[in-house]
């Protein structure tokens, strides 16, 4: 099976090599101004890993011709961050071909419905399959180009919806062969709402600034999370799962399901952090201007808040910081909109209406 894999960071090498390895014929595309590993994929023919997968997968193709890699693939990842999904979906509008499976992973804030907003689909157009996952498959880093070492490959945990939901079977049967992490969640706003890094990226970050910005470096979980930040951590998780809730849906809490995942051993929030032994060793960013703010707090937090708002739900603890990120930042993350209902082109129907075509 061809398998086409957009991105070239930590978890677009991992998805590649991992497929590779499975047997499939895997292409990988970038856009031009991120050529680093592309350039390494090319020049030694595959991908280098260590850790949890080890050895050499070769790559079919890496490069910049999109059109070469969705010719007649079967599965399409979109792998990076929110900001990356939408320019993803738009280079593909054009060579995208019917009846393919599309997967943005991770949903980066229910991605599924802004790639095919960018393919220039309605919700409701069935044409092409596009799915999200609640998170990566892996805990990994990119050590050398073209070369990745994986840390945690993921046990359980990581949910998979579909858009239509009815083909999220034929979808989760797919990927189930190559990901046993893989388990079916019941829509979109799951794989949504499912994902704590809007939770906890913010937090740490807000409750260390003055680390970050100082001229020492520390380790962002091991040292980062202590008993007072361990309780906002929660107060905040209460409030998500409340959101899901609101919505008919089970959230798990982020100690339950990052057990599940393989990266804690201890269900709470001050010490299943700080020990964790997925989380050992990640040193704390050098700066605030950074995707743990712009991408947790500007994406994530904003939707959250966005759909408390529709669902008539008091979030105190997120509006608080949301607030408080915008105001560190000097810019006001609400009103920019990055990731709300109206931007997703959903703010027309009421949120019944999207629970019955989502």
């Amino acid at each position: 099976m061809k398998v086409a894999i957009l991105g070239s960071g930590n978890g677009a090498l991992a998805m590649a090599f991992e497929w590779s390895r499975a047997g499939h014929d895997v292409y990988m595309y970038d856009f031009p101004q991120f050529d680093k590993q592309v350039k390494a994929i090319t020049a030694a023919g595959g991908i280098y890993s260590e850790g949890q997968m080890e050895g050499f997968q070769p790559v079919k193709y890496a490069g910049h011709d999109v059109k070469l890699c969705l010719k007649d693939a079967e599965l399409v990842f979109a792998v990076g961050p929110a900001y990356s999904t939408e320019p993803f979906g738009k280079v593909c509008a054009p060579y995208a071909e019917k009846g393919q499976i599309f997967v943005v992973c991770p949903s980066s804030c229910m991605g599924a419905i802004l790639f095919k907003n960018a393919l220039g689909l309605k919700v409701d157009d069935y044409s092409i399959v596009v799915s999200d996952t609640s998170t990566l498959p892996y805990a990994v880093r990119i050590v050398a180009d073209g070369k990745i070492a994986v840390y945690n490959r993921l046990g359980g945990g990581v949910l998979l919806a579909t858009l239509p939901s009815g083909k999220n079977g034929e979808v989760y049967d797919k990927l189930k062969r190559v990901h046993p992490c893989v388990e079916k969640a019941k829509n979109i706003f799951q794989t949504c709402l499912q994902n704590a890094n809007p939770m906890l990226h913010p937090c740490i970050t807000t409750l260390n600034a003055a680390r970050i910005e100082g001229p020492n470096d520390f380790f962002f979980y091991e040292e980062g999370v202590t008993q007072g930040v361990g309780r906002l951590l929660k107060a905040i998780d209460e409030e998500r799962i409340s959101i899901g809730k609101a919505l008919g849906l089970t959230i798990e809490n982020d100690p339950h399901i990052s057990i599940r995942q393989g990266y804690m051993t201890e269900e709470n929030y001050f010490t299943g952090y700080a020990t964790a032994p997925g989380f050992k060793g990640i040193k704390a960013q050098t700066q605030l201007d950074y995707r743990y703010y712009n991408e947790d707090a500007g994406f994530g937090l904003v939707l959250w808040v966005d759909l408390a708002d529709r669902l008539g739900l008091e979030i105190p603890n997120v509006r608080a910081m949301l607030r408080i990120v915008s105001s560190i930042m000097g810019r006001d993350y609400k009103a920019e909109k990055a990731r709300t209902l109206d931007t997703l082109g959903l703010s027309g129907y009421s949120m019944e209406e999207l629970l019955n075509i989502l």
